[in-house]
């Protein structure tokens, strides 16, 4: 999820490689290996076992399905359609809110995905579009009230989380954050959206949901330099009608500009805003929405609703009727007697047929710097959705040592030709490939592993140190023909077929997976997609390391292949007690 900004998770892997554009019509993914002339966007409401769904969740998650499309249609002109379909019941995990949350919000992006993926058996029947799966998650990553916009702060009481300038407010509190992959391999994507990106309508939501949902997904990277359109920085400048997608990501796809250019000016979606005057109401000051409208539309219906608890009804404005060529400028919202979050939706038709729908937020506060705070009693506000309690030693992204940022490689590899392509390594494809990663861990730690196999997987080792101990994570050994291999390498000087060994299908060429391994002072653990692997306890003196496998530095930890291809897109390495330390 690289991240666009600070403080906004917005984005993660787009692994694919640079490619010639497309020669024919047909639209392709960046990397020109699929078709997206058709693409079919499976969206699911994902709610953990604790939590009860939102009771208009399907007006909600609807209306972003609505805005994608339009977006889409818009920007394609129908060389590329896209429909968005929404899954009738919302999808119960089988984990907790504390068991989704116990890791990084990477940790969480492959949980989740994995979870709902295995479960609808994603992407496996015939297709006739290319299939995205979006997940719209109920929570956030850490305790947070996006409706209010703030996060618990201990014994202070709550503190302010979120995207707020110039008196608006955008979606990218740190608390939240979204992330998304292209499988180049399976021919799918994946993406999450973490409630702050959509359950609360800030401006620039329904850009997140397309950047996520239908943008990384096929393959598309972050323009350069940044401008305000959906792939960049589109979610903090407006709605996703007021963005745009690149005209050069766009040729890339294959699509080639019509000969009569789409005119945006006379385009009710494209034109059509409601934005709240004051900007910054103080309880009791007569409030209204400000409406802009194309030139020659005339109006035939205006309906506009505010809701004031994420929990509660949505309650009717009283609007005026437009009469004639009439095209009402403000819309009277009324007074709010206290300070309190407000979103509101505005239902248009105008007399040809053509409609929109616009969803936004914005706080009613007794100073523009303090916004309000949710109830104490909780009864009814969404706070009483985020007293759960974080993990004893919760994993925070800003503890985490980067550890290909440390490698050169002219000095680090031990065995193969290792690469750097961008911030990404690239493992050869070699028996007993080695790099040396210049780093000491400390006495406990967590090391977490992005590894992305570019052929049919085999032997990825993770080394690692205990007690002063080496041994190695094997993940996806292809001994033979049998089924692939996982273990510890070496307990009691045992290779494979120790106690540890698992053997089960783990890694899937071009796709991305996620190895968390915990080392503790008497157990060692291991993840791959948020499914515990392999569970170990006992004397880190019964640990070894072959011959075979070691490096010049004893006390290093590596990374090794066995006759594969990797790409490596993260290896982080977060300290839970003593002090690790750079060896160079």
């Amino acid at each position: 999820m690289c991240s666009i900004r600070a403080g906004w998770l917005a984005i993660v892997f787009s692994l694919v490689s640079p490619m010639a554009q497309p020669s024919s019509a047909e639209t392709k993914t960046w990397d020109g290996k699929h078709s997206i002339d058709k693409i079919e966007v499976s969206v699911v409401y994902f709610v953990p076992r604790d939590r009860e769904p939102l009771s208009d969740w399907k007006d909600r998650v609807s209306y972003f399905c609505r805005r994608i499309e339009r977006f889409h249609e818009r920007e394609f002109q129908g060389q590329s359609v896209m429909k968005a379909i929404l899954r009738p019941e919302p999808f119960r995990s089988a984990r907790s809110t504390a068991q989704l949350r116990d890791g990084d919000a990477n940790h969480i992006f492959f949980q989740t995905l994995g979870e709902v993926d295995e479960e609808l058996q994603f992407g496996r029947d015939e297709r006739t579009a290319f299939p995205i799966l979006l997940v719209l998650s109920e929570i956030n990553w850490r305790p947070l009230d996006d409706f209010f916009r703030v996060k618990p702060n201990g014994d202070d009481g709550w503190k302010f989380e979120g995207n707020y300038s110039h008196g608006r407010h955008f979606p990218g509190a740190e608390a939240g954050g979204a992330r998304a992959t292209y499988l180049a391999g399976r021919g799918v994507g994946w993406g999450l959206v973490s409630a702050d990106g959509w359950r609360v309508p800030y401006s620039g939501s329904d850009c997140v949901v397309y950047h996520e949902g239908c943008g990384h997904t096929v393959g598309l990277p972050h323009p350069e330099p940044g401008n305000n359109s959906v792939m960049s920085f589109g979610q903090y400048h407006g709605w996703i009608n007021e963005s745009w997608l690149d005209e050069t990501q766009k040729k890339r796809l294959g699509w080639m500009p019509p000969e009569k250019p789409f005119d945006r000016k006379s385009d009710l979606f494209s034109v059509f805003t409601a934005l709240p005057e004051p900007r910054v109401p103080k309880p009791n000051e007569p409030v209204s929405l400000k409406l802009t409208w194309p030139e020659t539309s005339r109006a035939k219906s205006c309906r506009v609703r505010v809701q004031t608890d994420v929990l509660g009804p949505w309650l009717e404005v009283a609007t005026p009727t437009p009469s004639g060529d009439s095209r009402p400028e403000k819309i009277e919202l009324g007074r709010f007697d206290r300070a309190t979050p407000v979103s509101y939706r505005v239902d248009v038709v105008l007399d040809d047929g053509r409609d929109v729908e616009l969803w936004g937020y914005f706080q009613v506060r007794e100073k523009p710097d303090v916004g309000p705070t949710p109830p104490a009693s909780g009864t009814s506000s969404d706070a009483k959705r985020v007293t759960d309690k974080p993990t004893a030693k919760p994993v925070r992204p800003q503890d985490a040592i980067d550890l290909l940022a440390l490698v050169d490689v002219s000095k680090d590899q031990v065995s193969g030709e290792w690469q750097m392509d961008g911030t990404n390594l690239l493992a050869p494809k070699k028996f007993g490939a080695r790099l040396e990663l210049p780093y000491q861990p400390p006495d406990e730690y967590e090391l977490t592993v992005i590894a992305e196999p570019l052929d049919q997987p085999n032997g990825l080792l993770l080394g690692q140190l205990s007690g002063g101990q080496r041994f190695a994570v094997l993940v996806s050994y292809a001994a033979g023909e049998g089924v692939p291999a996982s273990a510890l390498e070496n307990i009691d000087d045992k290779n494979v077929g120790n106690a540890s060994t698992v053997r089960r299908d783990v890694l899937v060429k071009g796709r991305p997976s996620q190895i968390v391994c915990t080392v503790r002072k008497d157990s060692v653990t291991v993840t791959c997609d948020g499914h515990e692997l392999i569970r170990w306890q006992g004397d880190p003196k019964r640990l070894s390391l072959s011959d075979y496998w070691k490096t010049p530095t004893d006390s290093a930890l590596f990374l090794g292949a066995y006759d594969c291809r990797y790409r490596f897109s993260r290896v982080t390495i977060t300290p839970l007690s003593g002090a690790g330390r750079k060896l160079r």
